[in-house]
């Protein structure tokens, strides 16, 4: 799985630590996610697009 979440992380100018803080999650667990090494649940994914203001189709790229 790829994630476009740094690109619109960085678009907000927001750090993984204030994104994490956002959605209720550990800064680790947003490393994990932009790195593909995490498969969100579907309320971490939807949680993680409403704060980056755009679609879960438009954040994960599943192959």
């Amino acid at each position: 799985m790829q994630t476009k979440i740094k690109e619109y992380r960085a678009k907000l100018n927001l750090t993984q630590d204030q994104l994490a803080n956002l959605v209720g999650v550990r800064r680790e667990t947003i490393v994990f996610l932009e790195q593909g090494k995490y498969n969100p649940s579907l309320k971490l994914a939807h949680d993680v697009a409403k704060a980056l203001e755009t679609s879960i189709n438009e954040l994960f790229i599943f192959n």
